[in-house]
């Protein structure tokens, strides 16, 4: 068992020939310059969406808390809210604009 261990912690010694197949070459087996900008673009691109995900998750919890303040305070513009009057909903007249019309 201890010849094991022994045999399975030891790091072999390069071998100073190389172990690619004949006719391969490093270059020929590495992604190179095009692979490392294709990458990069991934990383920077989920960088970008995290950042943008993370901004609208934000504004939504902070719309959330206004609302919650508003509904806390009893205010008619609250969505919600039984008085009938205001609302923020789709089926409030916009000022400035004709009911009936999109």
């Amino acid at each position: 068992m201890q010849n094991l261990l022994v045999a399975l912690t030891q790091t072999p010694a390069p071998s100073p020939e190389s172990s690619l197949r004949p006719g391969l070459s490093e270059d020929m087996i590495t992604p190179g310059n095009w692979g490392f900008a294709a990458t990069a673009f991934v990383v920077i691109l989920t960088i970008f969406l995290i950042i943008d995900m993370v901004r609208r998750l934000r504004r939504i919890r902070y719309r959330a808390q206004v609302e919650e303040a508003r509904r806390a305070d009893g205010e008619p513009g609250a969505a919600g809210d039984e008085s009938g009057q205001g609302g923020t909903g789709p089926e409030a007249p916009r000022p400035g604009r004709a009911t009936g019309r999109p």
